[in-house]
């Protein structure tokens, strides 16, 4: 009987520190996901080697040259996409977050990004039909994420929501859907299939769409930003995080480092605002 009652307590002791660790809400999670600018496009300098340990990656791939096994947590020192990306909005993102959030708030961000793919590759539905159509380079991409980011990205979140809460979701994609008005409607559909996938309720989350390169750097695809505007539309939780002034490379397509550090920033801004936090002034 003392030995029943013995291995009773130390269960109990164990579900209680099982279930006390399992989920911070202190912890706070973000997806994000898109093309090329979201991946990772400008170069990494000695200056953003420096992260501050509470802003955490969950690593979508593995990567043996940088030490990261997929869906481990790490120190979020760039790159944040796969093994070789370079420096992306969300890297900033993220540095702003904890520089403005109460000192006992984490903040996970887990990206999983494809140069040049358009909306549909994010499609649970119909993306198979659409990777009939891209170029092998993006299907090598498209398999470091197992044949589908969709999947992985949402496997990822599970895997964070057992340790901390999803909070809101990044989005920067757009230059391969230029002129593409049906574009907020196929982005709703990934809005609402992410929230159904991970038993959030509908219209629950901020989603945050970046605008393309702007107009004033002479941006390719800046008529894209006329459409991304609407999107708010289409998705209530949904808001605009302008370009203007972040410089781009010489392709004007991508931004450059300082536009990238710059747009994270403004990222930041637009989500902490969206949160009901006091948000920072981003130039």
């Amino acid at each position: 009987m003392k030995t029943k009652l013995i291995l009773l307590l130390i269960t109990g002791f164990l579900l209680f520190n099982n279930n006390a660790s399992a989920q911070d809400p202190n912890f706070f999670v973000f997806l994000s996901f898109g093309q090329s600018n979201m991946e990772g496009p400008a170069t990494i300098e000695e200056q953003d080697k420096i992260v501050d340990e509470r802003f955490r990656l969950l690593s979508s791939v593995d990567c043996p040259n940088l030490t990261r096994v997929m869906g481990t947590w790490y120190s979020a020192v760039p790159p944040l996409c796969r093994c070789n990306t370079k420096l992306s909005p969300a890297d900033y993102f993220g540095r702003t977050m904890v520089e403005n959030l109460p000192s006992n708030v984490r903040v996970g961000i887990i990206n999983v990004s494809v140069a040049g793919s358009k909306i549909e590759l994010f499609d649970k539905a119909s993306y198979q039909t659409y990777m009939t159509t891209v170029a092998p380079w993006m299907l090598n991409i498209i398999k470091e994420y197992g044949g589908s980011p969709y999947d992985r990205l949402v496997e990822m979140a599970k895997i964070a929501q057992k340790q901390g809460v999803i909070k809101g979701i990044l989005l920067h994609q757009g230059e391969s859907n230029t002129g593409d008005t049906a574009w907020p409607a196929k982005t709703k559909k990934v809005y609402d299939d992410l929230l159904r996938d991970l038993n959030l309720p509908p219209n629950s989350l901020p989603l945050l769409a970046g605008e393309t390169v702007n107009a004033d750097q002479q941006g390719r695809t800046a008529s894209m930003n006329q459409i991304i505007a609407t999107l708010p539309q289409t998705i209530p939780t949904a808001v605009v995080v302008p370009s203007d002034g972040c410089t781009a490379a010489g392709d004007h397509l991508h931004f450059n480092s300082a536009g990238i550090r710059k747009f994270g920033k403004r990222y930041a801004a637009k989500m902490l605002a969206a949160l009901g936090y006091k948000a920072p002034v981003v130039e």
